[in-house]
């Protein structure tokens, strides 16, 4: 890349070198040949080469030390001044043309890319890449971000680019202005690199996305890669030769309104754990059982319609006439105005999606089945991010927004892969089941959305807790996990959700469980409580502490067991909560 920039600059410049050269040389040339005079005024040689040459280079410069080595004769001096015009001539041209080198978009572009390889192949951390940073890849850039996982973006659009390099990010966020389908941008960004831990697809371009879980899988089939989709040929598509996961939203929008209908603690569970920690509890969403009406039947309105339909819902499709399901009630229209809206049954429906591609329609649907019925269960779609002002003023019951929805299910997809795993056996709970663990999980951390995380019992992730059960032969259960380090008479606020052994599951599973090597947890809880738990995990003298109640000696002891309340300190002022008393 440095030879590139090198022999491009050359290049650019090869014109204004060339005119130089040539002004030098006449120069140099010319006082080699016309005669001098000595001290007395009588004829002497031209300079010799080595005379000219310095004498020009001192001049075209415009430093100007005089007439060396001695006073020049007539003709020297007329040959001088030509000499001075022509040199203002030749560096002038030099000059612009290498600002304008300089000012070159396509110059710029090529140093910023050297400049970006560069920092990519000394990343010595994980990282992970993610493809196209609307604001969907924005969301998941700032929560990996918090969570101390660097970035690498691609981005095709150069204001993104801009507005990226303007964000507040803990640690620098390295971006590339390129397009991602293109393997060898995927390359620069570090696919191969030894740190790399996964790549996703968040363009808003199903084709772009298919492109890069493509060439991921075939470049470096070890890594993660997390793809969202619109399309359900595209979905299959990239199912087939082994997609980790892909994100269709609106399939998973539909699915989960559909599961609210039918268990609304089941979806208020799965959108505590699947929030984005940290931020303010979502409300809750109880949508009603009985008839509804959908707005719209393109992809968005199709996945509604499959997935109520499912549940056993009972429904009408306002649609176009283009548009029109043929096993499906319907009537033609939009459902912007009231007749159609009226044919459909509004007035006697509990609920209604304004499923259509565009923001206005959805908002004038919103509001004119509102005024036919105060009581419905408002579900609208909300398309474009500058419209987000209309969509809070009018407060409908339920946004669908995809960047969100495809936000939330890849952060916990990155950051704790047991937690899907752990939502679909929730599928199977009761209702009531599903309330109480939400309530348990709401209270830990106020009005703020938790944290969820995985531990796995191996010499990486837990060592000190490792080597107590395998090498130690130690016993230990899992309550050990659930108290504070820093004083064992207290427990973190975690909830346990998951135990994984030998490939079965154990849900929700109780405190007097013993661990052995290798299990791998899921927990939920707060920032600060991670934190402490992590220093069990990891140092010895925290994990005798809590087993045993033993309190280390020494100074250095002390500074440890004082750290994690300073850590859980700050992380509850960043959680947005309470101190801690002392």
């Amino acid at each position: 890349m440095n030879a590139s920039v090198f022999f491009l600059a050359l290049r650019r410049m090869r014109a204004p070198l060339i005119v130089l050269i040539a002004i030098y040389a006449v120069s140099t040339l010319g006082l080699t040949l016309i005669p001098g005079i000595d001290a007395q005024g009588q004829p002497a040689p031209p300079m010799s080469f080595f005379h000219s040459f310095y004498f020009v280079s001192y001049t075209a410069s415009t430093i100007g030390f005089g007439e060396l080595p001695g006073a020049f004769s007539e003709a020297q001096r007329m040959w001088v001044t030509l000499v001075i015009f022509l040199s203002v001539i030749g560096w002038s041209y030099s000059i612009i043309s290498l600002l304008a080198l300089v000012q070159d978009k396509g110059f710029q572009q090529v140093l910023l890319t050297g400049r970006f390889v560069r920092r990519v192949r000394h990343l010595g951390e994980p990282f992970y890449i993610i493809c196209g940073c609307g604001e969907t890849g924005l969301l998941i850039a700032r929560a990996l971000d918090r969570e101390g996982i660097r970035v690498v973006a691609i981005e095709r659009s150069e204001a993104r680019i801009q507005d990226l390099d303007l964000e507040d990010f803990a640690a620098d966020l390295l971006t590339l202005c390129a397009d991602a389908a293109q393997p060898q941008q995927l390359l620069m960004a570090g696919l191969r690199h030894r740190s790399c831990r996964g790549v996703l697809a968040m363009t808003d371009d199903d084709s772009a996305n298919l492109a890069v879980a493509i060439a991921s899988r075939v470049i470096n089939p070890s890594l993660t890669i997390v793809a969202r989709v619109a399309s359900p040929a595209v979905e299959r598509n990239m199912m087939s030769f082994g997609t980790h996961y892909v994100v269709n939203h609106f399939e998973r929008f539909a699915d989960h309104l559909a599961q609210a209908i039918h268990s609304p603690n089941w979806y208020r569970l799965v959108d505590l754990l699947t929030g984005l920690p940290g931020q303010a509890v979502p409300a809750r969403h109880d949508p009603p059982a009985g008839d509804w009406v959908v707005c719209g039947y393109g992809r968005f309105g199709q996945a509604v319609v499959r997935n109520l339909e499912r549940q056993g819902v009972r429904l009408t499709v306002i649609a176009p006439e283009s548009q029109l399901p043929t096993a499906v009630h319907h009537v033609v229209g939009l459902g912007t105005e009231a007749e159609p809206l009226r044919q459909a049954g509004i007035e006697t429906a509990v609920g209604i999606v304004a499923a259509s591609d565009n923001d206005t329609n959805n908002l004038s649907i919103a509001m004119t089945a509102k005024e036919l019925n105060p009581d419905l269960f408002v579900v609208v779609r909300q398309n474009r991010v500058a419209n987000e002002i209309l969509f809070e003023a009018f407060n409908a019951d339920f946004t669908m927004v995809s960047s969100r929805i495809v936000a939330r299910e890849c952060l916990a997809l990155i950051t704790s892969p047991l937690l899907s795993r752990f939502l679909r056996l929730v599928r199977a709970w009761p209702d009531s089941r599903a309330a109480a663990v939400a309530e348990r999980i709401e209270g830990l951390a106020g009005q703020r959305v938790p944290l969820v995380w995985g531990v796995r019992l191996n010499a990486a992730d837990a060592p000190a807790v490792h080597r107590f059960l395998m090498i130690e032969d130690g016993r230990m259960t899992l309550e050990v996990l659930t108290l504070d380090p820093a004083n064992r008479a207290e427990r973190l606020p975690v909830v346990p959700l998951l135990l994984v052994r030998d490939g079965r599951d154990h849900e929700l599973p109780e405190a007097a469980m013993s661990l052995c090597a290798g299990d791998e947890l899921l927990f939920a809880g707060t920032r600060a409580a991670k934190l402490a738990q992590n220093l069990a995990l990891d140092n010895r003298n925290a994990l005798d502490y809590v087993l045993t109640g033993r309190d280390a000696q020494g100074w250095l002891w002390s500074l440890l067991s004082r750290g994690p309340r300073r850590r859980r300190a700050l992380a509850r002022a960043a959680d947005g909560a309470a101190p801690e008393a002392e």
